[in-house]
């Protein structure tokens, strides 16, 4: 994996199931809807993209507000830092202060950072919150947009098989028999990859074929 393809992975939408809305600006009975992923989903973003030891954070204080150093360590072995900061949370205090912070520093790496051009129009709303229906559409707009966009949202469920399938190949397909019988025994799982990681695991698997052929040449 390069720099680049570790940012294109990080930088995917997510899937409708990780999307949250909730109410910004209001007007009347009508509100701005704003889309967010929680604290979570980000994590397991880096987790599943970056491994469990290839990111960290820390925090620290900074005048009524918390500063987030994220830091993620690039396929090449180098650790790139970046920070960001939040004040106080309206629903979570200072948990949400620390929440925000770390969602903030990991936009700077691209994860969710679409979803600052995700513009929505005005709903009515149900009460102070959007109601179900409101809430349903707006995950269509949401699948829309990423789709208008060209990003495949199968990110999720494949990039834990993808990881896994990855160390498997590293670990034990040396040559080129190894290789083609791994891409038979796990043919099914392959299958349901999203396109750009059957792609890469397929040109993973030729390159150890080819590199065989080129040293017993």
């Amino acid at each position: 994996m390069t720099p680049q393809e570790m940012y294109d992975m990080l930088s995917v939408p997510f899937p409708t199931a990780f999307i949250k809305w909730r109410v910004g600006s209001t007007s009347g009975n009508r509100g701005l809807p704003l889309c967010y992923v929680d604290a979570r989903a980000v994590m397991d973003r880096l987790d599943s993209v970056c491994g469990m030891e290839g990111w960290q954070c820390n925090y620290t204080p900074s005048s009524n507000m918390m500063i987030c150093y994220l830091g993620i360590c690039l396929p090449t072995g180098l650790w790139v830092w970046k920070a960001d900061g939040a004040g106080a949370s309206d629903f979570e205090g200072e948990k949400g202060m620390l929440s925000d912070a770390l969602k903030r520093a990991a936009v700077r790496f691209g994860v969710a950072r679409y979803l600052y051009d995700l513009k929505c129009d005005w709903v009515e709303l149900d009460g102070k919150h959007l109601s179900k229906d409101a809430i349903k559409q707006l995950n269509e707009f949401h699948d829309e947009k990423i789709e208008e966009w060209g990003w495949d949202v199968a990110y999720r469920p494949g990039a834990y098989a993808f990881r896994l399938l990855g160390k498997t190949i590293k670990a034990f397909v040396t040559d080129a028999a190894s290789a083609q019988q791994f891409k038979t025994d796990n043919a099914g799982t392959i299958a349901q990859l999203p396109v750009r990681m059957r792609q890469r695991l397929n040109e993973e698997l030729d390159h150890i074929g080819a590199a065989q052929m080129e040293a017993a040449q």
